[in-house]
């Protein structure tokens, strides 16, 4: 009996947590948010490491729906009514993604969603366990970015040495042979045939200096990064400048030559490589549109980019000339200059120009109705660089 009485005050004895204690352990944890919604997919409950992650007090979400965490990009897959059905059908989810906090800022995490069931099997809600690891996510892109420019150096090494021996040398042989003759022949020469020449030496001369030209700013790009000094800019500034250049162009071929970008538009970009950008993209429309068409360049917001397009009445292009329009191969470099004088390399030029401030370009065209080359450029500065590495997937115990 006495033994009874004993095993009696111990379970007398014995601590049973509480509500409250099992709330200050979820508390504590402040580099994880927990929050649990209810069965409507309103945030019901809110831990203190959720408000440290995304910034929103208790009172602030308490009641709001919980796809308010998500981006707008995730909203429109319905990756929030995903999860849940996920979490249903296997009794968890998870995932690794971007997610927005109050101040719109945007943070990479791990994340956890699984069912809350009652003592008697009832659905009760469910809970979402989310842990940032943004530091490891860019960690892990600079890698992968450090690699891909490591591959891309020597890709370009190749690219530049087949321009220095074939597009550089023999213009430049071409130039010292014609050079060579009228030097040994001037006075027995007609003069039409001295103005042939001449005209001749003076257009693979001005080649030679584009393709330089066009080499110095593509090293620029890889080689002078301490030169990239993004800042807010006007865009149209940029339109202007560019077509105050091209103007004279677009004349003698009575190419209408306008914008339709409303004034106060800006990005967030280097000028001076905006302004190649540019004039780039703009000149090569205007060698490839007729006599009497019509070049055109708008821009639009779009979250928090602007898409900019450059649309010409021209010539268009085939599907296998786009495919490989942004990425030419060494051996087609030359066959590139002399079909559009150097437009290839000015292109890859300005892929390299854009990918520096965080935008991309693309192009649609159809023969014989003209093309668009679209590109973006971000707004503001961004609070960090999304890299256009592959998904990072990330195992539970990270």
């Amino acid at each position: 009996m006495e033994s009874g009485k004993e095993n009696s005050k111990i379970l007398k004895n014995k601590y049973i947590p509480t509500a409250e204690f099992y709330s200050q352990i979820i508390d504590s944890l402040q580099d994880y948010s927990i929050f649990t919604i209810d069965n409507d997919f309103n945030i019901n409950s809110w831990s203190s490491g959720s408000t440290k992650i995304f910034g929103y007090e208790a009172d602030e979400v308490i009641g709001k729906p919980f796809d308010i965490i998500f981006t707008e990009e995730d909203l429109s897959g319905d990756i929030p009514g995903k999860e849940i059905k996920i979490a249903i059908k296997d009794g968890r989810a998870t995932d690794n993604r971007w997610h927005i906090a109050k101040d719109k800022s945007l943070f990479y995490a791990y994340g956890l969603v699984f069912p809350l069931i009652g003592l008697d099997g009832e659905m009760l809600g469910f809970v979402k366990i989310l842990r940032d690891l943004t530091d490891r996510k860019k960690s892990e892109d600079a890698i992968k970015n450090y690699i891909r420019e490591l591959e891309e150096l020597n890709t370009h090494k190749e690219s530049v040495l087949a321009i220095l021996s074939h597009d550089l040398r023999s213009p430049l042989a071409a130039i010292i042979g014609t050079s060579k003759y009228m030097k040994e022949n001037f006075r027995k020469m007609k003069p039409e045939a001295v103005q042939e020449m001449l005209d001749l030496l003076y257009k693979s001369s001005t080649d030679e200096l584009d393709m330089l030209d066009y080499l110095v700013e593509w090293a620029r790009i890889k080689y002078a990064s301490h030169v990239f000094t993004p800042s807010k800019i006007n865009l149209t500034d940029y339109i202007d400048k560019v077509f105050d250049t091209l103007n004279e162009t677009a004349l003698i071929k009575a190419i209408n030559l306008h914008h339709e970008i409303e004034a106060n538009t800006s990005v967030f970009a280097d000028g001076k490589m905006l302004i190649s950008i540019i004039q780039n993209i703009v000149s090569n429309a205007l060698k490839h549109t007729d006599k009497g068409g019509e070049v055109s360049v708008f821009a639009k917001k779009e979250e928090d980019k602007i898409i900019i397009q450059v649309k010409d009445t021209g010539v268009g292009m085939s599907k296998e000339i786009m495919d490989k329009l942004f990425t030419p191969q060494v051996k087609t470099l030359s066959e590139t200059r002399k079909k559009n004088g150097g437009a290839g390399i000015g292109l890859l030029l300005v892929k390299g120009f854009l990918e520096k401030n965080g935008g991309k370009i693309w192009v649609e065209s159809i023969e014989g109705k003209g093309s668009s080359f679209y590109f973006t450029l971000p707004i503001e500065e961004p609070a960090y660089k999304v890299g256009s590495s592959d998904e990072i997937i990330f195992d539970e115990s990270a």
